[in-house]
C-alpha cells in the first residue's frame, strides 16, 4: 500500500494545497470560445505540471490552462492564452 503526503506549494503569489493523489491537467485550446482538449495529465506533481505548462509554446489564436479538477473553489491555476 502506498503512502499518501499532503504537499503545499505556492503558484502565482497563490498557496496550492495537494497530495500525492491528485491530477493535475495541462489542456490546450482554440479561439476564444473554443473548448479545451486534454495534453498532458500529471500525478501528485505540481512542479512538473508547471515545468511542462511553461514549455508549451502557443500560437496566435491558441489558449493553454493548468486545472486541477478536485479543487472546487477554483479549479484552473494557470491560463494563458495567445
Amino acid at each position: 500500500m502506498s503512502e499518501i503526503r499532503l504537499i503545499t506549494s505556492q503558484l502565482n503569489g497563490k498557496a496550492i494545497g495537494y497530495c500525492s493523489e491528485t491530477v493535475f491537467i495541462i489542456q490546450l485550446g482554440k479561439g476564444p470560445k473554443g473548448s479545451y482538449k486534454t495534453r498532458m495529465t500529471f500525478k501528485g506533481d505540481l512542479p512538473r505540471a508547471v515545468l511542462w505548462y511553461n514549455s508549451l509554446n502557443i500560437g496566435y489564436g491558441y489558449k493553454k490552462r493548468l486545472f486541477m479538477p478536485s479543487s472546487a473553489k477554483n479549479p484552473v491555476l494557470a491560463r494563458h492564452a495567445s
